[in-house]
């Protein structure tokens, strides 16, 4: 019998980018999380809990804005419906890894507001948000879950734009007016499971709005009556403006894209402090065109050739 190494299961773009960098995330297991509580404090006297019966879910059945598929076909998007692709492909595994951290398992715990995603980037044009749409438009497949894309580069926004849609108030405005209900800015499409949040008109004072107690009100209200809603933010990039910072705090898992052959770790480990306010950060590594294990998803259902 020959002896010898079994080949390593190649990673997801996610782990590919860990890989490059050398960058472990920091994610702790449920059974982690229990034993660090157990040290810290001696165990309370339990009692019991009136369970609190679940709000019922609200559906929208309002009017609808049509997406442009031609629009997104041509930036290389992808395409509701459309073929099953190479990027499609990549974004069904890096998706899993997401919605798994956001709900939890058997056995690890679900991180806390782990339904809140933050896509960023160190610089500007390292494909933050083609990954945000990106995703956004893979998770609003699921059957069981769906996705509100939030625009929070109140300086540069792109999302209306790389969908064909229009301007309207968004987050900024809902957070600068506490008049101005957030779900009134929700923009919902015609792609089943996916609603737009815009980010309205920017101010002087965007990252004091968003360190504001106001913010976490508002973002709750997103989610509050809608458990199976994932909210993904496409983030200014972190070492050019500073609400990316900020928003760190106010979200269960951040994703760092970073550019292959011009992200430099420099410039990476400097935005990865940036966003030290969330403990769940992993890289996802974009513009890659070599796979060392020949991977060429979309070839096995013949569009990839």
């Amino acid at each position: 019998m020959n002896n010898f190494n079994p080949p390593r299961k190649p990673g997801s773009l996610l782990e590919r980018a860990g890989e490059v960098y050398d960058y472990i995330p920091a994610i702790r297991t449920g059974d982690q999380r229990r034993s660090a509580q157990d040290d810290a404090a001696p165990r309370a006297e339990v009692r019991p809990v009136t369970p609190v019966t679940p709000r019922p879910i609200e559906t929208y059945d309002g009017p609808r804005v049509i997406v442009d598929r031609d629009k997104l076909r041509e930036a290389g998007f992808i395409v509701p419906n459309g073929p099953v692709t190479g990027i499609s492909e990549e974004f069904r595994i890096i998706k899993r890894q997401l919605l798994l951290a956001a709900k939890g398992s058997q056995k690890t715990a679900p991180v806390r507001h782990g339904e809140r995603i933050l896509i960023c980037s160190a610089h500007p044009d390292e494909g933050k948000t083609f990954c945000a749409l990106n995703l956004a438009l893979s998770i609003a497949a699921e059957k069981d879950n769906e996705v509100l894309l939030v625009d929070a580069d109140f300086a540069k926004p792109s999302i209306l734009s790389s969908l064909g849609l229009e301007g309207s108030k968004g987050l900024m405005d809902a957070l600068a007016d506490p008049e101005l209900p957030v779900e009134n800015c929700i923009i919902h499409t015609d792609i089943p499971g996916l609603a737009i949040l815009p980010a309205g008109d920017q101010t002087n004072a965007d990252t004091e709005y968003l360190a504001s107690s106001r913010t976490e009100q508002v973002l709750n209200r997103l989610t509050q009556n809608n458990p199976h809603r994932i909210v993904i933010f496409d983030s200014p990039p972190a070492l050019s403006a500073s609400p990316a910072s900020v928003l760190a705090t106010h979200v269960g898992q951040v994703v760092m894209v970073v550019k292959a052959d011009e992200t430099t770790e420099t410039a990476l480990r400097d935005a990865l402090s940036l966003m030290g306010g969330c403990e769940h950060i992993q890289l996802l590594l974009n513009g890659t065109k070599f796979s060392p294990t020949g991977r060429r998803f979309g070839s096995y259902y013949g569009y990839g050739e």
